[in-house]
Order: structure tokens, then sequence, then C-alpha cells
């Protein structure tokens, strides 16, 4: 049986020069491509806890940004696809940027509007057409560096909020930065997730709640996501090798690019 391909995305624009910012062309690009292979559109919750086809597609972003709604949805639309967005319950609604080490370069210039999130009754909205909407903690916290309390309030909190805006179960969370260790994941199981994901290179071992997503960026032109979604490569991100051959690729990017973005999803 194929295995369910995840992709983690965080924003669609054409403008933005963002790393986490695919372009709109190529996202549709990209999502055709597995739509013409046979894969059918999942939530998260659904891949990861009872996949219905045996090719299964679920299409992710993280975040909860504008550009979900104003750019994503209409391609996703088309295609027929559902989707599940992740969103930092506390930061909802804003009217301003949000902000966390990683973004905060792109503050007070002319793409900080692209930070800016979706409210909660748009996000009701694409919930109405099928989407999941889903945790991804509190504020966006680097969730390993938190004491034991401020961590399962950061994921008891957001939960509770999104099943009080919501008014159903929410059953998963995606992990900021991609990243959680043991002790994290033990924590997501506590506050009742039934499954969580990241990046692959974050987890020792894949599990329901360790679920190594693709991580989908700005420069990924046709063949680099053909290569990502191709069986193998699916197949080694979920074993214990793969953190471990991808480390000089992670080390090889942060010397071209100082200070990128990069370094905080990829």
């Amino acid at each position: 049986m194929s295995r369910p391909v995840v992709l983690c995305y965080h924003a669609v624009s054409a403008e933005w020069p963002a790393q986490l910012a695919v372009t709109p062309e190529r996202f549709e690009q990209q999502l055709r491509l597995l739509v013409r292979r046979g894969y059918r559109g999942a939530t998260f919750a659904q891949a990861a806890t009872d996949p219905l086809a045996r090719k299964t597609l679920a299409v992710t972003f993280d975040d909860g940004l504008r550009s979900v709604l104003d750019r994503a949805a209409p391609v996703l639309r088309g295609l027929g696809l559902p989707a599940t967005v992740f969103v930092p319950t506390d930061l909802v609604g804003s009217e301003g940027p949000m902000s966390w080490p990683g973004v905060e370069r792109w503050l007070g210039g002319p793409y900080e509007r692209e930070l800016v999130p979706l409210g909660w009754d748009e996000l009701r909205d694409l919930h109405a057409e099928g989407w999941e909407i889903a945790s991804h903690t509190r504020t966006h916290a680097r969730l390993i560096r938190l004491g034991d309390a401020e961590l399962r309030d950061e994921l008891e909190g957001s939960r509770a909020r999104l099943e009080a805006e919501l008014g159903e179960p929410c059953r998963t969370l995606a992990y900021p930065y991609g990243e959680a260790d043991e002790r994290v994941i033990e924590a997501a199981r506590a506050a009742g997730y039934e499954a969580a994901c990241g990046l692959p290179t974050s987890f020792e071992q894949a599990s329901t709640l360790a679920w190594p997503r693709t991580g989908v960026w700005r420069g990924d032109g046709p063949f680099s996501f053909r290569l990502k979604v191709a069986s193998p490569v699916l197949a080694l991100q979920r074993s214990p090798a793969f953190r471990a051959l991808d480390r000089p690729r992670r080390g090889l990017k942060q010397r071209l690019r100082p200070g990128s973005i990069v370094r905080d999803w990829d």
C-alpha cells in the first residue's frame, strides 16, 4: 500500500521572496502532478489515522496565514482537494502581522502583510468546506525549550480553544518549527492529540505522533518536488537514517544562505 503523501506548506505568494512562500503557479503544478498520479485528498487526521485510499494526499499549512484563503484555497477547490490548517490559537484574528524568531526579518517592510493571520470566521468557513483546522500550539512557541507546565499549557490550551471555536474535537497538532523530542511527543499524547507532525529531520523515529511531513519551499522546482514525493524518499524520511543523511545538506544551506529563513523551517 502506498504511503500517504503529507505536504507541509506555509504561504502562497508570487511576490514574497521568503523560502516558506511558494508561488501560486508552482503550488498548482505540484498538486496537479499528484492528482494526475491518482492521489485522493484527505485531511491530515484522515491520512495519519485512517487513510481511505491506496494513494492518499494531505495538503497541510502551518501558521494560518491569509494567503491560505486568498491564494491556496481557490486552487484546492478547483482540484477537489481538502486541506489542513494548523493555527497558533492565541494569534488567530490579529490585525497585525504575526512574529516569532525566523520571520521577524519581514516586519516593517513591503511584505509584512503576508504574516497577517486568518480570523475565526474565515477558519470556520474553511472548516465548513471540509477542511481540518488544527493546533499549532497557542503562541508558536519552541516546545523543546519550554518547562513542563508551559508545554502543557501550549498544547492543552490550543486544543481547548479550537474545540470551543469549532464545536468538535481537535485531533491533530503540528509542532512549531517542525521539531519535537520525546518529552514533547509524550506531552502531545497526554494532551489528547491523536496524531502530530513536523519535519523529518526532527524525529529520531517516525510514528503517528511524530509524522514526518514533506516540506515544500519556494526553491523547489519540478525535479526537486518529484524527488521529494518519490516513494523511496518518503520511506527514507520515516527511517532514523534520514536525519544523519540530511545533516550535510542542511549545513551547506546555512553556509550558502546565512541568516536565511530556511534555518527555521527546512
